[in-house]
């Protein structure tokens, strides 16, 4: 029982569990900050173009079934609002910040094809790792 309680114990005291837990509770109350922007805020602009004041009371009824069509309206807006937040506010920063940290080499720009057995090595290389050949200053100033 002891082995049981300590490999539970280094299972949840991973840092990605830990990162997992605290990213839920971040985007709960993320999304309970843009579900009251999109009530409070979004709606009663949309409200102003489209003239009604309140899309979570718009239902329709079918043989007795009412369909709350409003909720999904303003659900959707939420749900555009947090993904569109998201995108611009978490995605493409870190995307930007990636690009700058970027320490490998780019294959595409930084390589030719070796004179002997035509792979592509660095262009800096002075022999291939492939066939150990020697590279020579033309095979190098064609790229």
């Amino acid at each position: 029982m002891a082995n049981v309680m300590r490999d539970f114990k280094q299972f949840v005291l991973r840092g990605n569990v830990v990162d997992l837990a605290v990213a839920v509770v971040v985007g709960t109350a993320f999304g309970a900050v843009v579900s009251a922007l999109v009530r409070d805020l979004f709606t009663p602009i949309i409200a102003m173009i489209a003239g009604k004041h309140d899309f979570s009371a718009l239902v329709f009824t079918i043989n007795g079934s009412e369909f709350h069509y409003g909720d999904f309206i303003n659900a959707l807006i939420a749900f555009l609002s947090v993904s569109t937040a998201i995108f611009f506010f978490v995605v493409q920063p870190v995307n930007l910040l990636m690009r700058r940290r970027r320490t490998e080499l780019n294959v595409d720009r930084e390589t030719h094809p070796c004179s002997e057995c035509l792979s592509e090595i660095p262009t800096l290389a002075r022999k291939c790792a492939f066939c150990g050949s020697s590279q020579s200053s033309s095979a190098q100033a064609t790229t």
